[in-house]
């Protein structure tokens, strides 16, 4: 059964690549989106098995890397933390599946694009399964190899070229700093198996290697290094520039990958590694500031946004910020929690702004929208429904998490914690705006568009109306039905899955804390909502002129610019590196040195060479005298250099001899 969980969506995969025509274009989408019905039906078997029931599953394959120092194998390991990452990746790559069948109907190459998507599930599935990093690894790259083909698969545009190019780019260079970890894990180790690794970790509590004559805390540079990885794969501050331009691929990749599964990989890889990060007090602060900036500045940068995806993807990457700071105040569970909860809203969103889209001709732009609350109503609530839960409002999925992270940062009585707590709880402030303003700007606003486009606008038809009401079924109720499971005080669920110092439980801690301190992000998210519908609507005047003066223009310039990272990336990092592509490489090294002394200059110089043999060859017995006298002259020289010193070459006799024969050849 737990194999089948994993493989079943490659074979669809596989079905569907190498019979494509026989299935035809409506069977192959029905063959890849019953592959994976079937894995998430078993997903939910094996969370009942193993989370709730208490019976991990480990199962050994087959050996795959076997030498004297080296042993790595296919294994699978299936604990509480495994199946709540199958059961999110499947249920929401189900439902995107169905939904895409009829978003993408009329697409010509719908089957090539399900095929996509579960290969997509079935390396995002090896990466949370692998019981060993190197197999982890395995997904990891497959995972990312992917998402270029789903970001790409419009390819015959340039922008979706550009933005697949720049998401493999900016990945590979978290997946360096992940590789440069997994060989500090085996230098230290010995192993790569997640079993001997955790259980030998509390030994090199104190450790330390000596570095460039530097003493370096071992788990603390393994530990960043494991990080870098996770920042590149969940988009943190610094390596976060291809989340908002991966929304060039269609909506439902937007919706697979942005909600459930790539950019939560590297939450899950903070997880997994608890017993190496928890030993490391500088990499949680480390991690900590770095998921409260990217909060923080991902909710800002939201805020000035149009475009009706960006704002959602955004968004996403400051709910991962939340997550990210969790994992570096120790609290892992509520950090995977809330990748849970934020699954079904942010999957909801995207899939709700992917029937606004559809249903107006592939319009994304806020601006000229408006008025469609009458006209796709069940759109509007599905979309208020994930709005609602992404701020928090109380009983809804995000409630359960979101305040729950907020709570724990504050009980960390640090000045880390401080920090991620006030950054936190205004992106909150910020997170409502953009929100609302989503909502007001696309549905409740006067209409921006022409009359002759609102002809043939529809709602949603049945099947992206069944995926989006079985993510609201999950916004609403997901994270009251699974509170006391995941994060409730002594609850067992996760068993040893997690890994917590007895220092670092802060659950019990923040109970106490002062009731203020928890309304705060309530009432500021309620301040967010009545900033977005008098800014946007009400007071429209006062929000134009605040852009339009000099402190607002250059605040908004800067925003919009993105903080002006993707600038200084061009400016000092991809320009220079074409430029030394260019003049260097290409033109120095390749068109020139390696031309001159290549293959080509071989010929050349060959050509030139039979061409001054042919003047030489004149049947003339004074040149073939010369050329014998030459030659011994040149012999003795040799043999001089040979058994003398460098001296015996400038000899008055040799150099008497060369001049004679010169100018006897001249007088021929």
């Amino acid at each position: 059964m737990y194999l089948l969980l994993v493989f079943l969506p490659f074979f669809g995969f596989l079905l569907v690549t190498l019979f494509g025509r026989f299935f035809g274009y409506r069977g192959a989408p029905l063959v890849t989106t019953f592959a994976v019905l079937c894995s998430s039906l078993l997903s939910f078997i094996a969370l009942y098995e193993v989370g709730i029931c208490g019976s991990p599953c480990y199962i050994q394959l087959l050996p795959w890397f076997q030498t004297e120092m080296f042993v790595a194998s296919w294994g699978f390991m299936f604990d509480s933390l495994t199946v709540i990452m199958c059961v999110v990746v499947t249920f929401v790559s189900s439902l995107v599946h169905i939904y895409s069948i009829s978003y993408m109907g009329e697409d010509p190459h719908l089957p090539r694009f399900m095929s996509y998507l579960s290969v997509f599930t079935f390396f995002m599935l090896m990466l949370v399964t692998s019981d060993n990093f190197i197999q982890m690894f395995f997904g990891w790259e497959g995972v990312g190899v992917a998402s270029y083909l789903l970001i790409n698969f419009w390819y015959t545009r340039l922008q979706a070229n550009k933005s697949a190019i720049k998401a493999m780019l900016v990945n590979r260079v978290g997946d360096f700093g992940l590789a440069l970890g997994i060989m500090g894990v085996f230098h230290i180790f010995k192993a790569v198996d997640f079993e001997t690794v955790f259980a030998c970790a509390s030994q090199f509590a104190d450790h330390y290697f000596v570095f460039f004559h530097m003493e370096v805390h071992t788990l603390t540079c393994i530990s960043l290094l494991l990080f870098v990885g996770a920042i590149g794969k969940s988009a943190q501050l610094g390596l976060h520039t291809w989340l908002p331009d991966a929304m060039e691929g269609p909506t439902p990749v937007s919706a697979l990958i942005h909600a459930a599964t790539m950019v939560t990989a590297g939450v899950f890889l903070l997880a997994r590694c608890s017993p190496l990060i928890e030993y490391s007090s500088q990499a949680l602060v480390i991690i900590t500031l770095l998921g409260a900036s990217t909060a923080f500045f991902a909710a800002t940068t939201g805020v000035v946004q149009n475009d009706l995806k960006r704002v959602i993807a955004y968004s996403t990457c400051s709910q991962l910020g939340y997550m990210i700071f969790a994992c570096g105040i120790s609290q892992y569970a509520v950090g995977v929690f809330h990748l849970m909860n934020h699954a079904f809203f942010k999957a909801l969103l995207f899939l709700s702004a992917g029937s606004v889209i559809h249903a107006l001709g592939d319009e994304q732009d806020m601006r000229k929208m408006g008025g469609l609350v009458k006209l796709l109503p069940f759109t509007y609530s599905m979309m208020v429904l994930g709005s609602l839960a992404l701020v928090g409002f109380p009983y809804l999925t995000g409630f359960y998490s979101k305040d729950v992270i907020l709570e724990v940062a504050y009980a960390k009585y640090t000045l880390s914690g401080n920090f991620a707590y006030w950054l936190g709880t205004v992106s909150a402030l910020l997170t409502s705006y953009y929100s609302f303003r989503l909502l007001y700007l696309t549905f409740l606003a006067s209409p921006q568009m022409l009359k002759s486009s609102l002809k043939n606008v529809h709602d949603a038809p049945f099947l992206m109306g069944f995926s989006l009401c079985c993510l609201a079924v999950g916004s609403i109720f997901g994270g009251f039905m699974a509170k006391d499971m995941m994060i409730g005080l002594g609850t067992n669920f996760w068993g040893n899955a997690l890994f917590t110092l007895p220092t670092n439980t802060l659950l019990v801690e923040s109970e106490y804390i002062p009731q203020a301190v928890k309304f705060v992000p309530i009432i500021f998210s309620l301040l967010g909502a009545f900033f977005a519908v008098n800014l946007n609507g009400l007071s429209s005047s006062f929000s134009y002129y605040l852009k339009t003066s000099f402190i607002g223009k250059q605040v908004y310039i800067f925003l919009n610019k993105r903080w002006l990272f993707d600038k200084v990336y061009n400016d000092f990092i991809a320009l220079p590196s074409l430029n030394f592509g260019y003049k260097i490489s290409f033109k120095l090294l390749d068109k020139g040195f390696l031309e001159m002394f290549g293959p080509t200059g071989i010929i050349q110089q060959s050509f030139f060479m039979r061409k001054f043999v042919k003047t030489i060859q004149t049947g003339s017995i004074y040149h073939y005298a010369f050329m014998m006298f030459v030659s011994l002259t040149l012999i003795l020289a040799f043999f001089l250099l040979a058994t003398t010193n460098v001296g015996s070459l400038f000899d008055s006799r040799i150099l008497v001899l060369l001049f004679l024969s010169f100018f006897w050849l001249s007088e021929k």
